[in-house]
C-alpha cells in the first residue's frame, strides 16, 4: 500500500470521528516523544543501557509505526504528498551518494 493509501485512511477516519489535526508545534512534539521511545529502545537493544524489570515490552516496528502515523497526522495537516516526498528524498540520495561509499565485497 502506498503512503497516499495510509494517508486517505487516516484523514478518512479523522473525518469519522469528527477530530481535526493538532498544530504543527503539537505534532512535532509528538513526533519528538515517539523518537524518543524508539531511541530508547534501541539503546535496551543494541546500547550499554539495559532496560529496567519494570519496563513494559515494546517492538521496533511498532515504534518506528508511531513515528510514521505521526508524520503522516503532520503531512495530512500541511496537504503535503508522502509518497512525493520519499521519491524527493531517494533521488537526491541517489544522486549525491552514488560514488560516496566503497562498494562491500
Amino acid at each position: 500500500m502506498s503512503m497516499k493509501n495510509y494517508q486517505k485512511e487516516l484523514d478518512n477516519w479523522f473525518k469519522e470521528k469528527g477530530w481535526k489535526y493538532w498544530q504543527s508545534l503539537s505534532i512535532l512534539a509528538r513526533l519528538y516523544e515517539e523518537c524518543g521511545e524508539f531511541a530508547r529502545l534501541v539503546n535496551h537493544l543494541y546500547g550499554e543501557k539495559p532496560k529496567k524489570d519494570d519496563e513494559k515490552e515494546q517492538e521496533l516496528e511498532e515504534e518506528i509505526g508511531d513515528i510514521i502515523y505521526t508524520l503522516i497526522c503532520f503531512a495530512n495537516s500541511h496537504n503535503l504528498d508522502l509518497d512525493r516526498s520519499i521519491r524527493k528524498s531517494f533521488d537526491k540520495v541517489k544522486k549525491r551518494d552514488k560514488d560516496r561509499f566503497k562498494k562491500i565485497e
